[in-house]
């Protein structure tokens, strides 16, 4: 066979074209149809599925952002409140300063009683509360003993003075109270 014949038998050849993929029945054709729009139905589910992800994952960066935004504003602007409660304070502080030279003994320790309520006000409503435990008994939580002192009348182990009183903030100690303790 010559160069020619073969390739004449080639074109000719049915095996040598693609062949298209044909169903054979009525109910193949069906078939291809369902998995056709089943695949269609699928790929818009996907679509819907991506584009939710792409909302949250958006939604959660904007919550992110937000919130890194009111930790810097909290860092920042904490301290107003307390701020805001303790420039009446200051103000008074100021102004026994300027009359000291001209006031009395009387007026001046008026001037720091009233000062310190203004303090314990503050205070108060910032949550800070007083630990004053003379003649409680002694607890290394909450106390610092800073000596231990005989005593005929108090009960081994309790508070008989109290040197600088402590603080607690919302329960949480700020500073211990400095006491002197009994011992038997």
């Amino acid at each position: 066979m010559s160069a020619g014949d073969a390739e004449r038998a080639a074109v000719n050849d049915p095996a040598s074209e693609p062949t298209a993929i044909l169903p054979e029945s009525a109910a193949e054709l069906v078939q291809v149809e369902q998995l056709q729009l089943a695949l269609a139905q699928a790929e818009e589910r996907a679509k819907s599925n991506r584009d939710q992800y792409l909302r949250a994952l958006a939604e959660i960066e904007n919550v992110r952002k937000r919130s890194q935004r009111d930790v810097e504003s909290a860092s920042r602007y904490g301290i107003e409140k307390l701020v805001g409660e303790l420039l009446p304070v200051k103000d008074s502080l100021q102004l026994a300063v300027e009359n000291a030279g001209r006031a009395d003994v009387r007026s001046l320790i008026e001037g720091q009683e009233a000062t310190l309520k203004l303090l314990s006000k503050a205070f108060e409503k910032l949550g800070i509360v007083e630990i004053d435990p003379i003649g409680q008994p002694f607890d290394p939580a909450r106390h610092e003993a800073l000596t231990a002192q005989e005593s005929a009348t108090a009960e081994p182990n309790s508070v008989l003075q109290v040197v600088q009183k402590g603080y607690e903030l919302n329960g949480r100690l700020l500073r211990p109270a400095r006491v002197i303790v009994s011992k038997a």
